[in-house]
């Protein structure tokens, strides 16, 4: 077997491992970034085996150059991707903070009564 046969090439920014929706910048941020061990990132993510997650570093160790920039530009879409979240929220989590600050100014109010009646 090929190290390329643990991957579908879906397209040059979407890696994933194969017969999974897993992609290799998931487990790969999990060993650079977070310093886990491959049994730990095995442990959390317990659709893959142990033997994807060594392939996927080993791939990584391989092509070090190209896999890096490719985890640049998913690392890139991504803080893009959650600031337009926050600037935009979905319907439902505008919602949700709303209520959420409601909630909050509500316990205020009730925390200054009671404070109030002492």
């Amino acid at each position: 077997m090929q190290l390329e046969d643990y991957f579908e090439f879906q397209r040059p920014d979407d890696i994933r491992l194969k017969g999974t929706r897993v992609g290799i910048e998931t487990i790969l941020y999990e060993y650079i970034h977070r310093s886990r061990t491959p049994e730990e990132i095995a442990e959390i993510y317990t659709s893959l085996t142990l033997e994807q997650v060594y392939a996927t570093i080993l791939y990584y160790l391989h092509n070090k150059e190209a896999v890096s920039s490719y985890l640049t530009n998913w690392l890139e879409w991504s803080h893009k991707s959650r600031e337009e979240q926050r600037r935009n929220p979905p319907p439902v989590v505008a919602k949700l903070i709303k209520l959420k600050a409601e909630r909050e100014a509500m316990k205020k109010v009730e925390e200054n009564d009671f404070l109030n009646i002492c």
